[in-house]
């Protein structure tokens, strides 16, 4: 079946919490796909975000510069966000650490299954920390479900923002352009 599906559990064999210290938030994802990529190459698919997630990625950034002189950018040639903290053949663990809060995400594969799991953790290092999440964790979740819906329908993910698909069951149709109503024959 097709589908993401939500864990309550890191999976077992993940390095993701090592030496992470406290988790004040996580979460797991799953998709089946088989792979024979390395969970480093299956990353930088994943991390091929939508255009919609680029431009809340770059509204938060900017964003944040107002209330913490950050020197990070984003180049179009990194493969992530994100800074690689530990990397094998079938996991790797990216993240950060900020005055406000800790994360890490890992992308792990599990082959004998033929799954991909996506993790995040948090950890809440002051108020600051709580408000932001507060406000990102809503679009985390949406972003984080969208991102592996990608993997599972490859065929569906345009990345051209023009692009439409127009499935007509009728003879007839109608469609609205420059504030006026078209009706067109098939």
């Amino acid at each position: 079946m097709k589908k993401v599906t939500k864990l309550t559990k890191i999976p077992k064999n993940s390095v993701i919490s090592n030496g992470f210290g406290r988790i004040d938030y996580y979460d797991t994802y799953r998709i089946i796909k088989p792979t024979n990529d390395s969970a480093e190459e299956v990353a930088v698919e994943i991390f091929k975000l939508p255009k919609w997630v680029n431009w809340l990625m770059k509204i938060r950034i900017s964003i944040g510069k107002i209330f913490v002189k950050s020197k990070k950018e984003i180049s179009k040639k990194q493969t992530t966000y994100f800074t690689v903290i530990e990397k094998s053949e079938n996991e790797i663990v990216m993240g950060e650490n900020d005055k406000h809060l800790n994360f890490r995400v890992s992308v792990l594969i599990d082959r004998i299954n033929s799954f991909i799991y996506l993790t995040t953790l948090v950890h809440l290092n002051n108020f600051w920390g709580q408000a932001y999440f507060f406000l990102v964790k809503p679009f985390h979740k949406i972003i984080v479900k969208s991102i592996l819906k990608r993997q599972i329908y490859p065929e569906k993910s345009y990345t051209d923002p023009d692009f439409c698909v127009l499935k007509f069951i009728s003879e007839s149709g109608r469609f609205y352009s420059w504030y006026k109503v078209e009706d067109f024959d098939i």
